[in-house]
């Protein structure tokens, strides 16, 4: 448990990844993107502002999140609050259900039909699908560990 007052700290794997994270996704032009098919506020919850959103959905494909898995690792993890903006202080993690509405959205057009893979590219030449990830679960025997060389048994 972190105390603020460690005298020993070092920078991680996932700290510096998601620095490197922060300068190479363009995500002015990836809100600028989804801004027009997200939900405006008006009756029930309000929507969650879109930058975060984003943010949050990146998570979840570069570390292998499921909706539930996102939302605790926000609670565990100081370096993806502070990536995504959060201040535990201030507001909670935003919950499951609320995360598990944005993926959907992202493949959707102003018609309301699928867009044929145009959403979905721009987020993946933006790092935001099918990357390797850096923060696989020890516990999962078809995938190999983060330190591990591809083809290697776990």
């Amino acid at each position: 448990m972190m105390t603020g007052f460690e005298q020993y700290t070092r920078k991680t794997r996932r700290a510096i990844f998601l620095e490197e994270m922060e300068q190479v996704v363009p995500w002015r032009e990836l809100c600028a993107l989804v801004e027009p098919h997200y939900p405006k506020p008006g009756n029930g919850r309000p929507p969650m502002g879109v930058e975060r959103i984003l943010r949050i959905y990146f998570l979840q494909q570069w570390f292998n999140l499921s909706d539930p898995g996102v939302e605790e690792a926000l609670y565990d993890s100081a370096v993806m609050r502070q990536f995504v903006g959060i201040d535990l202080g201030c507001e909670p993690a935003p919950d499951e259900t609320t995360v598990c509405k944005f993926p959907a959205l992202a493949g959707r057009t102003p018609t309301g039909g699928t867009d044929s893979g145009a959403g979905k590219s721009t987020l993946a030449s933006a790092g935001g699908a099918n990357h390797d990830g850096h923060d696989r679960g020890r516990d999962h025997p078809t995938r190999p560990h983060f330190d591990q060389e591809p083809g290697a048994a776990a």
